[in-house]
């Protein structure tokens, strides 16, 4: 699963659609949306940081563990054409 935006989307109207045929209570669709907000306030640090940092990218979506390079390598430069 990808865990996009529009993932996040496609849940959301699954939970009202589950709540509207009855399939969930009113607090599992609360639940869901409670997630959901936090889910969207990470997202909006995650733009503030990156508007603050003058970068293009977040740390905060990195994995836990660190990518292992190989010996001899101690980085990596990405370069990114603006468009």
């Amino acid at each position: 699963m990808s865990k996009n935006i529009n993932d996040l989307r496609r849940a959301m109207f699954d939970t009202l659609a589950g709540l509207r045929s009855g399939d969930i209570t009113v607090e599992q669709a609360k639940a869901m949306s409670d997630v959901g907000q936090v889910i969207i306030n990470s997202a909006k640090i995650e733009v503030e940081y990156i508007k603050a940092t003058s970068g293009n990218e977040s740390p905060f979506l990195n994995s836990a563990e660190p990518e292992k390079l190989p010996n001899g390598v101690v980085g990596i430069i990405k370069h990114r054409i603006a468009g």
